[in-house]
């Protein structure tokens, strides 16, 4: 008896309109009829049913595979191998696509609008995007975090190479002012400290001075933050701390 167009469409996943009009164009006729005129389909015209979704999922137009299933050269084997190269190629290229848009997710996460190759121009060896978690499990319900969301979002590479220059002379100053043997509390450090809490304010978020007591704090409890001064100088992480910590007593 076959298979019903209903059924014939449920297995495939497409319309009973869709297979009419198979049928009306001549792509997918079938094979026979009921008693009472409708369409009958069989094992055969699945499978070349099947053949016909292949190729319109691959982009073909409906003409064209026509003319590929009623080549009398081909045989289902030939089919199946073209057809086969072509998904390969495809799904190689919706991995590259799907890796793109990791990516971009990415990267809006961290609200740095940057290809991989500036990231890694910018940044150096840091990846913000590892980090990017944990930043907001750590601080995401706070109004600090949100608006530096905001605005780095909008930041080019430009913005953050200033950013980044900012960061980096601020701490030379401050290796500077500890192998010159000045006192974290003097006038020139706490100044440079207030310096900071400012580059904070202009960059990410409003810093206040309690904020920027437990950044520094921070600096010298975590290792990572306490790697990045120390590379720039040994013992700095620990003189940024009391430095900050100095210029929040003033400024109380």
């Amino acid at each position: 008896m076959g298979y019903s167009v209903g059924q014939v469409a449920g297995f495939a996943g497409v319309t009973v309109r869709t297979l009419h009009h198979y049928d009306e164009i001549g792509l997918l006729s079938p094979s026979g009829r009921s008693h009472a005129g409708h369409r009958r389909y069989d094992d055969a015209d699945l499978d070349r049913l099947q053949r016909i979704l292949f190729y319109r999922e691959l982009g073909f137009p409906l003409d064209e595979v026509a003319v590929l299933l009623d080549d009398p050269e081909s045989d289902p084997r030939e089919h199946l191998r073209r057809q086969h190269a072509l998904l390969t190629d495809r799904i190689a290229r919706l991995q590259q696509m799907a890796k793109a848009v990791e990516h971009a997710m990415e990267a809006k996460k961290m609200g740095i609008n940057l290809t991989p190759e500036e990231k890694f121009e910018v940044f150096g060896d840091f990846d913000p995007d590892e980090h990017a978690e944990e930043a907001e499990r750590r601080w995401g319900d706070t109004d600090a975090y949100k608006e530096s969301t905001r605005r780095t979002a909008s930041y080019t590479k430009e913005d953050w190479q200033r950013i980044q220059a900012q960061a980096e002379d601020i701490s030379r100053r401050f290796a500077a002012l500890l192998d010159s043997g000045t006192p974290a509390d003097s006038e020139e450090a706490m100044d440079l400290a207030e310096e900071h809490r400012g580059w904070i304010n202009g960059s990410y978020y409003f810093c206040t001075y309690e904020i920027h007591t437990c950044l520094g704090e921070m600096y010298v409890a975590d290792e990572r933050f306490t790697a990045y001064y120390d590379v720039v100088r040994p013992g700095l992480a620990v003189f940024v701390r009391d430095a900050i910590l100095a210029n929040a007593v003033r400024k109380a």
